[in-house]
């Protein structure tokens, strides 16, 4: 998956902008309440978590166990829930006039198939890498020994660290489309920039790559 996506990129002298999926281009928690709700279950903001959070509409926390068997039936089924982030699609199409877009999702493989009919059914037709590896290695991985300028945009800290460990030289963006969650999330740590909507990180993204 990952060698189809490097031989596209390796004779573009473009600037790479890379970019996780749920909650960045395509919401995630609010249509991952919705699933909960039609399983008799809530996702409940009392934290920057999910797993402590969903709770049965009894009242009774669900498992960690059952937290897992839950997300991977939304993976299932994902392309019945969601849908694309505010300002996402619109954004990412003026960034591409003038750079190379991958999407990183950090997703079971074996579903990878259900998103990308999905993506291309709202209009994100990017090249996508599935993986549940840690993202630095695969970031870096992307951007090579090419020089160009390059971006990642990710809501999870820990990706965000990740790629800033590995592909130091890369601007990094914290973005999620959940209001309520996006307020409650902790600083993200040094050097990496948080935005409020794509429209932010689209001005950050333009001024990294020299497209102000």
């Amino acid at each position: 998956m990952i060698d189809a996506v490097l031989a596209s990129l390796a004779s573009s002298a473009r600037p790479l902008l890379v970019c996780d999926v749920d909650e960045v281009i395509l919401e995630f928690l609010d249509p991952f309440h919705a699933y909960l709700e039609s399983v008799d279950h809530r996702l409940h903001p009392d934290s920057f978590r999910l797993h402590g959070n969903v709770r049965h509409v009894g009242g009774e926390a669900a498992t960690a166990e059952a937290v897992d068997a839950f997300q991977e039936e939304f993976f299932r089924t994902q392309d019945k829930w969601q849908k694309p982030a505010r300002n996402a699609r619109a954004t990412l199409e003026r960034l591409s006039a003038g750079a190379d877009i991958v999407l990183l999702t950090a997703m079971p493989p074996r579903h990878q198939g259900v998103r990308r009919a999905l993506l291309d059914l709202f209009g994100f037709h990017f090249p996508m890498i599935a993986t549940e590896e840690p993202k630095g290695p695969v970031v870096n991985q992307l951007i090579s020994d090419r020089g160009v300028p390059a971006a990642f945009v990710d809501d999870i800290f820990t990706n965000l660290h990740s790629v800033r460990t590995h592909a130091p030289d890369c601007l990094l963006i914290n973005l999620m489309a959940n209001d309520i969650f996006r307020a409650m999330a902790p600083d993200p740590g040094e050097r990496i920039h948080k935005a409020e909507s794509w429209l932010e990180a689209e001005r950050l993204i333009r001024g990294h790559f020299g497209q102000d």
